[in-house]
């Protein structure tokens, strides 16, 4: 497949290292030559130099006979005219635009984006993505990560092992053994910085982060397993009232669990702007780092912090010091990922990266065919794919101990006629299946491979 990546920041930089990877001709295009040097120096891809939206650039970057174009860069109005010329000049069939503005997501406004308008088949939204992911964190505050799959039926749940773990130092084929009507699999574990696939004989450890495929009916049970509880926050407290963080008061506002909630925002406008947005939610304005305006909003009573403004370091330290004078849970956006490593010493509980949900939101529409579901995992370190099983698969037919799997990759959850199984190594896999399959980022065209799925590609 022949892509033409618009953009090489952070996201188009991930994108282009994901489907380089995977043997696709892939052309990236900014105006900066910094990073198209960085590209074409760490990646397999080639590097054009030069405004992503001008004819002549897209022509000189093989629009001609491109498959997808992908507009990723930092203005939304670059990335439409991008997808506009791409369509009227070159006919390039399958085109995808990261826009940020509200104003162009709104619903009412759906048609721009028709082909005899403005013709972009997928429009992602950083904001929505980084807003679902604080959701997801927020309504599961026990773990780190969580992503759903076979349509909400099965999760992958990020836990953080403590001291008090009930089943450290225990191998995981006795996990098995001894919770064997739990249907629940470990298939990562992040020790000292490295994730890697566990064997069965791996034992877990106390600072461990690990990546548990659980049955969603099962999912309270399976924290319990691992020393944390399924309780629901009642208070949370959000600093930061721009676009992320408005739209996670308002679907709180409007969600089942009636959450109480409150935003600070240092923006006078912008808190103006939230307070009239918001029906149930107070707003406070002022700086989230001001230790009397979080006890004003009653931080040492809330479940949960959650810090979207848009700078990497006041999310932290305002974390850190909603945490210290009482708050239960702190989550932080992050954009920067060499922060990460700073959650665990800094008490952080979760966190959530930008790039990495665009990503994962990107990739979804990019694999085409019986991939239902990508999702990036960590520092894009893996991929958890979920998909269809074909007949022509090599996997069809066989139990899972016959399937050449590589090392990096292990089947978290097999669905069959609409049922979800835990995976053993005599579950057979048969056409129709669904699978969702957790693999290191070295091992995904294998895995890739073995799914047939490459031939679907768009």
């Amino acid at each position: 497949m022949k892509v033409i990546i618009c953009g090489a920041g952070q996201v188009g930089w991930q994108i282009a290292r994901h489907l380089s990877s995977e043997n696709n001709d892939v052309t990236v295009v900014d105006n900066n030559p910094d990073l198209v040097r960085r590209a074409t120096d760490t990646l397999d891809v080639r590097g054009l130099t030069g405004f992503a939206s001008y004819p002549d650039v897209l022509d000189r970057a093989g629009a001609r006979d491109a498959d997808m174009i992908i507009a990723a860069t930092f203005s939304d109005e670059v990335n439409m005219v991008t997808c506009q010329v791409a369509h009227s000049v070159f006919a390039v069939p399958r085109k995808i635009a990261r826009l940020r503005a509200q104003s162009y997501l709104n619903a009412i406004y759906s048609d721009l984006y028709r082909r005899d308008h403005l013709p972009i088949d997928v429009v992602i939204s950083p904001e929505e993505e980084v807003a679902q992911a604080a959701l997801a964190r927020i309504r599961s505050p026990a773990t780190f990560d969580t992503e759903s799959f076979l349509s909400g039926d099965a999760k992958l749940l990020g836990i953080q092992l403590d001291a008090d773990c009930p089943v450290l130092d225990t191998p995981l084929r006795q996990l098995s053994e001894l919770f064997s009507t739990l249907r629940a699999l470990v298939v990562g574990v992040r020790r000292e910085g490295t994730l890697f696939a566990p064997e069965p004989g791996d034992q877990l450890f106390a600072g461990d982060q690990i990546y548990v495929f659980t049955h969603a009916e099962d999912t309270g049970r399976t924290l319990e397993i691992f020393g944390k509880t399924a309780k629901r926050p009642e208070r949370v407290l959000i600093v930061g009232g721009g676009n992320v963080g408005l739209t996670v008061a308002r679907a709180l506002e409007q969600g089942p669990e009636r959450i109480r909630t409150r935003v600070i925002e240092k923006t006078r406008a912008r808190a103006e702007q939230a307070a009239d947005a918001l029906e149930r939610t107070i707003v406070l304005h002022g700086d989230g780092l001001d230790i009397e305006l979080l006890r004003e909003a009653g931080v040492d009573r809330v479940d949960a912090v959650l810090c979207v403004t848009d700078d990497d370091k006041t999310n932290l330290l305002a974390s850190v010091r909603a945490k210290s004078a009482g708050a239960g849970l702190a989550i932080a956006l992050v954009n920067d990922p060499t922060m990460v490593p700073l959650m665990g010493p800094l008490g952080i509980d979760a966190y959530v990266n930008p790039r990495a949900t665009t990503v994962s939101s990107i990739l979804r529409h990019i694999r085409h065919g019986r991939v239902r579901g990508v999702y990036s995992v960590g520092d894009a370190e893996a991929e958890v794919i979920e998909a269809q099983v074909l007949s022509t698969s090599s996997i069809a037919g066989k139990r899972i101990r016959e399937i050449d799997f590589p090392e990096g990759a292990l089947v978290g959850a097999v669905q069959k006629g609409g049922k979800v199984v835990r995976p053993s190594g005599s579950t057979r896999i048969e056409e129709g299946d669904s699978i969702v399959i957790f693999s290191l980022a070295a091992d995904v065209p294998a895995v890739e491979a073995l799914l047939q799925v490459s031939i679907d590609f768009f």
